[in-house]
């Protein structure tokens, strides 16, 4: 067997007949149907089985064509590579982000890459973190940042800062009587209508989770697992809620909402940016990962992305 034939086989399993296979790959069935031959006899095993009504792989031709298509596009990547190695970067990269994290980052992230790496496409998709450890998994996206490490231990990982959470309210709601911007014990929180993500989001059980540990029993009387929504709501004044500032950075630098950090305990949680080790990495996802660095770091010290940098 050699490319071509896995190629060929490739074909078969994605058409109703072989005479359908034949006239994708431009073949003629006579030919093909002498390829599928060729390679069971060399494997010693029944590849297909024909019918009436077409075509249908054997237990033995699934394996195959999933190994076929595993090799092909090794192949494919490895010409890709060897092609870009002295020019210039090019490819696309897929890129997940949660929204607090792409309120902060997408935009800068995006302009940055479009002037530094006019060759490249970046794609940066928007989800919970929990959704984009699934797609770094399965190679939806090339990279990703997310909150936590759970059974994420076999991914390369960059502990990129540490976010302090803060309280939000709408200036004519305030319920505090410390000025915004004054620490807040997380004891005089207790009694105030909060609206937060559900049970089961994370951020939701970061905040309980600190919550517990001084015997704090939140009012939650909204829950709802949309950033967006959320902020709307706190800034009609329908409660109030706890974020990282980077998520709400819009809604305070008009006005909206005013913020105070949380103490005792402070609540701060990790941002990570992982891939997956086993995927051969691009040159052009290599190129993003340190312009991400980059303007991550950036958007710290000028105070937008607020939290502590963890330096490597």
């Amino acid at each position: 067997m050699d490319i071509r034939h896995l190629r060929y086989f490739i074909a078969i399993s994605e058409a109703p007949s072989l005479s359908a296979a034949a006239q994708v790959l431009g073949v003629a069935q006579p030919s093909l149907s002498q390829y599928v031959q060729r390679m069971e006899q060399e494997l010693g095993v029944q590849l297909v089985a024909r019918s009436p009504r077409g075509t249908v792989l054997t237990e033995e031709g699934h394996l195959l064509v999933r190994h076929a298509r595993e090799i092909c596009a090794s192949m494919e990547h490895c010409i890709s590579e060897m092609r870009d190695l002295g020019g210039a970067i090019r490819g696309k990269v897929g890129f997940g982000m949660p929204p607090s994290v792409s309120m902060v980052m997408s935009v800068p992230l995006a302009e940055t890459v479009r002037v530094e790496l006019p060759d490249v496409r970046l794609r940066a998709i928007e989800a919970m973190s929990g959704y984009i450890k699934n797609w770094i998994e399965d190679e939806t996206v090339d990279i990703g940042f997310i909150y936590d490490l759970e059974k994420v231990e076999h991914f390369r990982i960059i502990h990129v800062l540490d976010e302090q959470l803060f309280f939000f309210s709408a200036p004519d709601t305030w319920p505090l009587d410390t000025p915004p911007g004054a620490p807040v014990p997380m004891q005089a929180l207790e009694k105030l209508e909060m609206i937060l993500p559900g049970v089961s989001h994370g951020l939701r059980k970061t905040i309980e989770r600190h919550a517990a540990a001084c015997d704090v029993n939140l009012n939650v009387v909204i829950e709802m697992d949309a950033m967006t929504q959320i902020k709307e709501l706190v800034a009609r004044g329908s409660g109030h809620t706890i974020f990282a500032p980077a998520a709400v950075h819009d809604f305070v630098a008009r006005g909206e909402l005013l913020k105070a950090p949380i103490v005792e305990p402070t609540i701060s949680r990790p941002v990570y940016l992982v891939s997956k080790p086993s995927r051969s990495t691009s040159r052009a996802c290599r190129a993003v990962e340190q312009i991400t660095l980059e303007v991550a770091r950036d958007l710290v010290r000028r105070g937008i992305w607020e939290g502590n940098l963890i330096e490597s």
